[in-house]
């Protein structure tokens, strides 16, 4: 789809416009973030989401709809795998209830320039080489198999923080209390860091490492930039309030790790046909529409068999109370 200079300012300025109606209205005053709340917001963004691809429909054209669609639902099912490690980063560094909501919307936004540049990079890479998508398949496909292994394995996840964040730790001391949402304090003439800085950073060079799985997956679906970023924009913008919507859930997707190995596994191989047949290899190729199928119906039935086995997992204990 060829997008104008105006229409990446339009979008970007549209975006940013969102992000402080979402900062305004529901996250400039520190707050424990209710469901009910949650909920509205979430329903809020999916449904700008839903209007987003409408309007491609409309103004661009059927297919460019279905990519987003097929990406947006790719990139907010690996942003939902994500959240399990953001849940493990605000217990490390036990930050406040009140303060879980700026502590995701910052990060949010740090995640949503990196992913930007990583974009970026990517699109540079595909018009410049054709067998970038060899590698980007094979990787893909190299992550299915490791999210097997990792769920079969069922180790219990804990979050080991990464150079850059123990490099900031080391370089510059900071409090060990969080002190409101402010991120420098100054405390016996002495400028420090607080906590709610070094979670912030956290949650944002974390995202860098969800980035190598989450963009070749979507460059796999489409290789337009604007539908590449913006699918990528919807589905982090949302993140925050989705973490409160479901946070308890998530210990009951015990099957999610299965479905998004699936879905990373079919969008690799996917991959690999697009390179060969742009190799000029006569090989079939996926078209957008059976993607998105897939990924949907993969979804549905992870989720599905996800509730059944934890609600079989709950009642095992009551049974065994009875027997007795």
């Amino acid at each position: 789809m060829d997008v104008s200079l105006n229409v990446w300012a339009l979008t970007i300025v549209g975006l940013c416009a969102l992000i402080a109606a979402d900062f305004f209205i529901g996250g400039r005053k520190p707050h424990e973030v209710s469901l009910k709340e949650a909920g509205a917001w979430t329903t809020v963004w999916i449904v700008l989401a839903g209007l987003f691809g409408v309007g491609l429909w409309l103004f661009g054209t059927p297919e460019a709809s279905g990519e987003f669609f097929a990406g947006f639902i790719t990139e907010k099912s690996l942003s939902v795998d994500n959240l399990f490690v953001f849940v493990l980063i605000m217990g490390k560094f036990a930050v406040p209830a009140a303060y879980q909501q700026r502590v995701l919307m910052v990060g949010v936004l740090i995640a949503l320039v990196l992913r930007a540049v990583f974009i970026a990079a990517g699109a540079a890479m595909i018009s410049a080489f054709s067998w970038i998508f060899f590698i980007f398949g094979a990787f893909l496909i190299w992550t299915a198999w490791k999210l097997i292994q990792d769920a079969r394995g069922g180790h219990e996840e804990e979050y080991e923080e990464n150079r850059f964040l123990k490099m900031v730790e080391r370089r510059f001391p900071s409090t060990k209390d969080y002190h409101g949402t402010k991120l420098f304090v100054v405390e016996n003439g002495k400028r420090l860091m607080t906590p709610m800085l070094i979670v912030m950073l956290a949650i944002g060079s974390t995202d860098v490492l969800f980035a190598l799985d989450s963009i070749p997956a979507i460059f796999g679906l489409t290789q337009d930039p604007y539908i590449v970023f913006t699918a990528n924009a919807f589905a982090l913008m949302g993140l925050r309030q989705l973490y409160f919507l479901i946070g308890g859930l998530l210990q009951k997707l015990v099957h999610l790790s299965y479905g998004l190995s699936v879905i990373l596994g079919f969008i690799g191989v996917k991959l690999v046909l697009h390179a060969l047949h742009e190799a000029g290899v006569h090989v079939p190729e996926i078209s957008i529409p059976v993607s998105l199928g897939v990924i949907c119906a993969v979804l549905v039935v992870t989720t599905l068999t996800s509730l059944a086995a934890s609600r079989k997992k709950a009642a095992s204990p009551d049974k065994k109370d009875v027997d007795a």
